[in-house]
């Protein structure tokens, strides 16, 4: 059974052998973490951009990505604290579209079912996940207003997204999972 943990920590600075981080379908990436993971890791983000690009991406998808690693030069210095691998869990169709809990489930299971080999054949043990993505932000999202009341109501994030990703995540085995949350998100108890 997985140890699932919240906490402020910055996800980049993890270390953690397996980042989950929240897209969409279109290929834009607008929260700030995602933008500056692209630039940490374009191996993934050529990846992911060449998928969306092409229509092979669904809501409701991960998408797993195998970090290839620097042989020559600075970089590999720098290898030992980033992750092995990154899966993209696709949950919008739009980055100004809310996630949807049939979208956040149906991609949660895809991830697991891949998570689950890397488990057992590849020593994975530490994973990090973006929650901001996951989180409606009025502040931020007040002008999708109108857009979201015709596509869907956002969820939240103590009703219907802490208990989805409880559910799907602490089934995998021998796993510590950070969920890494925004500073504006209180932290009020630790899961159990």
């Amino acid at each position: 059974m997985a140890t699932l943990q919240l906490t402020h920590a910055p996800i980049l600075n993890s270390s953690a052998q397996l980042l989950i981080l929240p897209v969409n379908t279109a290929g834009i990436l607008l929260d700030p973490v995602l933008t500056r993971a692209k630039t940490l890791f374009p191996d993934n983000y050529q990846r992911y951009y060449r998928a969306c690009r092409d229509g092979n991406l669904s809501v409701g998808s991960c998408l797993l990505h195998k970090r290839s690693r620097e042989q020559a030069g600075l970089g590999i210095s720098s290898n030992g604290n980033q992750p092995s691998y990154i899966a993209n869990l696709i949950i919008s169709d739009h980055p100004y579209h809310p996630a949807r809990a049939r979208w956040l489930e149906e991609a949660l299971t895809d991830c697991q079912q891949q998570l689950i080999p890397l488990i057992r054949y590849q020593g994975i043990r530490r994973i990090a996940l973006l929650a901001r993505p996951l989180i409606y932000n009025n502040a931020r999202d007040h002008m999708t207003d109108k857009l979201n009341a015709e596509n869907s109501v956002p969820l939240d994030w103590i009703t219907d997204t802490l208990p989805l990703l409880t559910e799907r995540l602490q089934a995998l085995p021998k796993l510590r999972i950070d969920i890494h949350l925004p500073k504006s998100v209180e932290i009020q108890e630790q899961i159990k």
